[in-house]
């Protein structure tokens, strides 16, 4: 297992992520060690937080690591206002997010899918996707 440090540049962190390729799974298998070694702080990491600028994110899906490569979100129903922490900011900020979000990917073995998901697990790949996105809470 490789953890890597937790990327605090803002100006990094705002960049749009290039989309994820085959050249790109040990950054995937990267991203979900060091989630698992922050098991205890984060519910989601996105892998510019490790300092790689790509399309993947990685996030508990209940006791679960799940990763996701080039993750959309193409349906969003009920929003809400959230209040979230991220381990690359101090302190917790409010934005808006969707009880229920459907979202398109490609797994480690690049074979998409399309999967929905609700709630605090919604709330996660919201956050980590618009991450992806330069987009920070």
């Amino acid at each position: 297992m490789v953890a890597q440090s937790i990327t605090r540049d803002q100006l990094f962190l705002s960049q749009k992520s290039l989309p994820a390729t085959a050249s790109d799974l040990n950054i995937a298998t990267n991203l979900r060690d060091t989630l698992i070694s922050h098991d205890n702080q984060a519910a989601g990491l996105a892998a510019n937080m490790i300092g790689q600028n790509k399309r993947i994110i990685a996030f508990f899906a209940g006791p679960l690591p799940m990763v996701m490569l080039n993750p959309q979100i193409v349906v969003k129903s009920n929003p809400y206002m959230a209040v979230e922490g991220c381990l690359s900011l101090n302190g917790q900020r409010s934005t808006q997010r969707y009880k229920n979000i459907t979202v398109k990917y490609q797994d480690t073995n690049l074979r998409e899918h399309e999967q929905s998901f609700s709630d605090f697990t919604a709330e996660v790949i919201q956050h980590e996707v618009d991450h992806c996105q330069g987009i920070l809470i």
